[in-house]
């Protein structure tokens, strides 16, 4: 086989796996769209249910629930965000089925089955983190923000929350998103453990050192307030300790397997039967 014709052969796996990724990405965008089409016909109950906690907490201490825009459009915009936002959670188990099914052919069977579990908790950490911050944390952060008004006696200049719609909104996004991506915590580090990159021994060591991150990511990811910083700390550093256990169980396995690896090849060569 001449160089050219060596050339030729490499180009067709490569041009199939890029057929593939091109049919995996366009069902993925596929099922984004459909999702986030859905979601924009339903955005304003999707809407009522992200502003439950400002709503509860504004009742309760006697005021009108509402929220204002000073933009003719912005609330168009407001309900385009939440369909892509909402469109993303709905369509998330296709795109990773999507991307499963592109990275599985390429992986041994062991490979799959550690990544496998991985997939499936990446959405399970991101629902309990946006479950904490809307149960827990937003509630006890607007109650923060709202004591600062100022019902003002007479003379004096009366002070009262009047949000808006948009940046309410932002608020929600980002309190959901970063609590979500920072309780991925153990899967990152659990992947970097089983690459050999990281050790549990390394990470318990870098204790201090992961505080003081962890204090750093609260007060930027945060609205600045300590309510809301110590409720995302809290937790990170606890999904920090337990990073550690799974990082020291993955290094456990990988050591018995490479154990095993090698007396099996102790034993071819010496001759021996292998182990059944």
């Amino acid at each position: 086989m001449t160089a050219a014709d060596e050339v030729d052969a490499s180009k067709a796996p490569l041009i199939e796996h890029l057929m593939e990724l091109r049919t995996r990405l366009i069902r993925a965008l596929i099922a984004l769209g459909v999702a986030a089409l859905v979601c924009f016909f339903f955005a304003q109950e999707i809407y009522d249910i992200l502003t439950g906690p400002l709503r509860d907490r504004l009742m309760a201490r006697g005021q009108d629930p509402r929220l204002i825009y000073t933009q003719l459009y912005e609330t168009f915009f407001v309900h385009l965000k939440i369909a892509v936002f909402g469109g993303f959670f709905l369509s998330f188990p296709m795109i990773a089925a999507q991307v499963w099914k592109f990275v599985a052919p390429g992986l041994y069977r062991d490979e799959r089955s550690a990544f496998l579990p991985f997939l499936v908790a990446t959405p399970v950490l991101f629902t309990m983190g946006a479950a904490l911050v809307y149960f827990l944390v937003m509630p006890m952060a607007i109650d923060f923000f709202l004591d600062f008004q100022a019902q003002g006696a007479q003379g004096e200049t009366k002070i009262e929350f009047l949000g808006k719609v948009n940046e309410y909104l932002s608020l929600v996004m980002t309190f959901i998103l970063a609590f979500g991506i920072c309780f991925q915590l153990p899967v990152l580090l659990t992947l970097l453990g089983r690459a050999g990159i990281v050790s549990a021994e390394g990470l318990a060591n870098g204790r201090k050192y992961a505080v003081v991150g962890i204090a750093a990511a609260a007060a930027v990811l945060t609205p600045p307030d300590p309510i809301s910083q110590i409720g995302l700390g809290i937790p990170i550093y606890l999904l920090y300790e337990i990073s550690i256990i799974l990082v020291r169980l993955a290094e456990r396995k990988r050591d018995a397997r490479e154990k095993a690896e090698e007396e099996a090849f102790e034993r071819e060569m010496s001759g021996e039967d292998p182990a059944p």
